[in-house]
């Protein structure tokens, strides 16, 4: 805390944020270690702060990012593995940034309520790029814009894109698995004639039916494990499914550091047996829409490329719905920080054979 005030904090001299913290290492501990505190503090204040005092990006791009960029070193190594050291850097400026908030509208275009917004003197802009999200500039306006422009909920883009992705049939029957705290169903919910929410969490399933009753959005819901899907046969399955996260880390910062290379094998293999357990529900003809927040391939392509190998009657099917730069060569739904602003989010479209 007396490093943090002493560098960062304009309004705290350095003097008094190193006598300070040093004289509550003295009352909480005991005068030895208020000494170690005063030496480590003045030696802090003496080097300053900047990306000068750590590796160099050029000479150790890795070492640039773990340290400087806050990352768990397997984690950066791995993404040089798939990205240029360039793209790495911009993927982990994006996650050390505040995140923006977005809201989406559900009865109104979002063009309208950027215009709505603006007269009610809340600061916004349309996103576009294939979404229906209104951007935000001033975080501590969000429970008033959610008045202004009611009913709307908070979305962030790639989260809106992976609903769009799914381009759910209107008059269907629309299952979600993991739906808490419903956002994706929530965005989707003008044209199903169904909707079942489904979560493992009862808190979770609570949060949800908040969300729903705000809106003013008719959801059936119920308290289940996606490992043993609460109803026989659905239309379209949504299996937005637990995973690491990766691509939602400036909104988790902590999250990064709970993270171990066996997360993303333990988490692949529940993803496994969830599209397995779900597979059934979908009749001939229907559709199961897969997707994670993550940008790993484990738990994305190659989960998706597994199941298919595996339940040859299912394909990915691709309708148009979201632009193509968002889209892979297989037709998956691909977003990363690095590349958009947005959360990372990943999704596969998956039409079982009729």
């Amino acid at each position: 805390m007396g490093a943090y005030q002493a560098l960062y904090m304009d309004g705290v001299p350095a003097y008094a944020a190193v006598s300070e913290t040093v004289e509550q290492a003295r009352s909480v501990v005991d005068a030895k270690v208020a000494g170690f505190a005063n030496a480590v503090l003045r030696r802090v204040v003496e080097a300053g702060d900047g990306p000068d005092r750590f590796p160099s990006f050029g000479l150790d791009p890795a070492g640039f990012l773990t340290t400087w960029g806050s990352h768990p070193r397997w984690l950066v190594q791995r993404w040089l593995t798939r990205w240029t050291p360039e793209e790495v850097r911009s993927l982990v400026e994006a996650d050390n940034r505040r995140p923006t908030v977005y809201l989406v509208p559900l009865d109104i275009a979002p063009t309208d309520a950027a215009e709505r917004l603006s007269r009610s003197g809340i600061e916004a802009a349309e996103v576009g790029q294939g979404t229906r999200c209104v951007r935000l500039e001033s975080a501590a306006e969000v429970r008033r814009a959610l008045d202004v422009i009611s009913p709307a909920i908070v979305q962030d883009p790639a989260a809106n894109l992976v609903s769009r992705y799914a381009d759910v049939p209107s008059g269907t029957m629309v299952a979600d698995l993991c739906a808490a705290p419903g956002g994706k169903i929530l965005a989707l919910s003008g044209s199903p004639a169904t909707l079942l929410a489904a979560d493992r969490s009862e808190s979770r399933i609570d949060m949800l039916k908040e969300n729903a009753r705000r809106t003013g959005r008719p959801l059936l819901t119920v308290v289940a494990d996606a490992l043993h899907p609460p109803i026989a046969r659905s239309d379209v399955v949504l299996l937005d499914v637990p995973c690491t996260g990766t691509g939602t880390l400036s909104r988790h910062p902590d999250a990064r550091w709970r993270l171990e290379p066996g997360s993303i094998v333990q988490m692949s293999e529940l993803q496994g047996r969830m599209l397995d357990a779900a597979a059934p529900v979908i009749p001939p003809g229907g559709l199961l829409v897969y997707s994670t927040c993550t940008l790993e391939p484990e738990e994305n392509e190659q989960r998706v490329r597994r199941f298919l190998d595996e339940h040859d009657d299912f394909a990915i099917e691709v309708t148009g719905a979201v632009p193509g730069a968002f889209l892979d060569v297989a037709g998956h739904l691909v977003v990363t920080p690095q590349h958009s602003d947005f959360d990372g989010a990943f999704a596969a479209r998956m039409r079982r054979a009729a």
